[in-house]
């Protein structure tokens, strides 16, 4: 099984893409979590963010697929701690890790939701910046997904056909 996580700053096309890829996917757990408990976000919410992200992450593993995408992971929400607060505790950069990491670039129109936070374009590069240097610092190589969303799709399934048949996995 080879996990492949997809990173990056909101409205980037990453839970569109994930429904739309026909392979098992862990939906992002933040967002139902927001919707729940609202996005008056503390350091707390976001440690159970990571913490539910992560179990909903290893039931989907259970059924052992060939490949499984994951709609973000807690390294995500390690960007969004630096983003919102400041810092990063370290259990957030603690998690098991998906062996290969999409990062989706700010390169498309940002669409407010009721979930998101940062539109604007210096918070939304500062996040973009954000999110990239937290798979620099857990040393994690990744590929960088840009271009309209046709492009964003083509992108997508390349890497996933390339990392797939480099593991012998279809």
């Amino acid at each position: 099984m080879i996990r492949i996580c997809f990173h990056g700053v909101e409205s980037a096309g990453k839970s569109t893409l994930a429904a739309r890829l026909g392979l098992p996917w862990v939906p992002e757990f933040g967002r139902s979590y927001c919707e729940t408990h609202g996005t008056d976000l503390t350091m707390e919410d976001l440690l159970a963010i990571a913490e539910g992200q992560d179990m909903a992450m290893r039931k989907a593993a259970e059924a052992k697929p060939a490949v499984l995408i994951l709609d973000t992971d807690p390294l995500m929400t390690a960007a969004w701690a630096r983003m919102l607060f400041g810092t990063v505790p370290r259990q957030l950069m603690s998690y098991a890790k998906a062996e290969h990491y999409l990062l989706f670039a700010p390169d498309v129109a940002w669409v407010a939701d009721g979930t998101r936070f940062f539109g604007g374009e210096g918070e939304r590069a500062r996040f973009a910046a954000i999110c990239q240097d937290i798979l620099v610092e857990a040393k994690l190589p990744f590929e960088t997904v840009t271009g309209e969303w046709a492009e964003r799709e083509r992108q997508v399934r390349a890497h996933i056909a390339n990392w797939a048949n480099a593991a012998g996995t279809c």
